[in-house]
């Protein structure tokens, strides 16, 4: 089965910009979605960004525009969130996902000074 490791994730000042990464062990299918989520303690778990593999047709939550770029290499099977000018309320966890159930055990990134 299809697994996906993250990485990438650290502590950051805030403004400051940080690359996390989603690496896909298996086969990724055109019509996959694959996204990004965040949790930070005691709250839900909250959409971020995601991207379709078939037409790299991506989307953002509101808290992401303008910040947050999602890119893939369709060649590495990998995915990528970009995070710039960051603040300490994107403090979190953050995880990958692939279709409806499939995620990754996540990467904590902290935004503090």
């Amino acid at each position: 089965q299809l697994q996906l490791v993250e990485s990438g994730g650290g502590l950051v000042q805030p403004g400051g910009s940080l690359r996390l990464i989603c690496a896909a062990s298996g086969t990724i299918y055109a019509n996959d979605v694959i996204a990004w989520f965040r949790q930070a303690p005691g709250t839900e778990r909250d959409f971020v960004a995601s991207v379709t593999w078939r037409n790299n047709k991506k989307t953002y939550a509101d808290s992401a525009k303008g910040r947050f770029t999602n890119s893939r290499d369709a060649a590495e099977n990998t995915i990528y969130l970009r995070m710039t000018n960051l603040k300490p309320e994107d403090t979190a966890v953050y995880y990958c996902k692939l279709g409806y159930s499939i995620w990754g055990q996540g990467t904590q990134v902290t935004v503090s000074s």
